[in-house]
């Protein structure tokens, strides 16, 4: 049984390491902030990896394409909002069982438009008080910012 398990394990780990290695794959990611602090999280859908996991919005860098112009393509597709602006705020890399990713994080506050369901996603406005956020499960990536981004959210006038 042990020598089983061994080899599951070796067989895991070989895709894991495969992961790590891959080139990743760059991914513009906003954070809608209202003047209060409220942020905007959206629900990945059903058929995604991480279903039902909470995460701010965003999406794939297409090839050639520019970070900000990916951002607001992506708003634009999900949301229905025109990002008008965004503060480049941090770039984190994260490796998940199916793929490694380069998130570059936007801080937004100025848009157009009220948030859409158009890919059939819930979203929640969160932001009742420090480090609380109504919503779970965070994807992975997600958790270990939010204490970085109360700082920003709550150091406003």
């Amino acid at each position: 049984m042990s020598e089983m398990n061994g080899k599951v394990n070796a067989k895991v780990n070989a895709k894991v390491n495969e992961k790590v290695n891959a080139k990743p794959v760059d991914v513009a990611v906003g954070i809608l902030m209202r003047a209060n602090g409220d942020v905007l999280l959206g629900q990945r859908p059903e058929g995604k990896p991480y279903a039902g996991y909470w995460e701010f919005p965003g999406g794939k860098v297409e090839a050639g394409e520019d970070i900000f112009a990916a951002l607001q393509r992506e708003f634009m597709e999900e949301l229905g909002v025109r990002v008008e602006d965004g503060e480049p705020w941090c770039c984190v890399e994260h490796v998940y069982e199916h793929a490694h990713v380069r998130l570059y994080f936007y801080i937004c506050r100025r848009w157009t438009g009220e948030p859409q369901s158009l890919e059939g996603q819930a979203f929640a406005w969160q932001g009742e008080s420090r480090g609380a956020y109504g919503v779970s499960p965070l994807l992975p990536a997600t958790i270990p910012l939010l204490e970085w981004l109360d700082r920003v959210r709550y150091s406003q006038p």
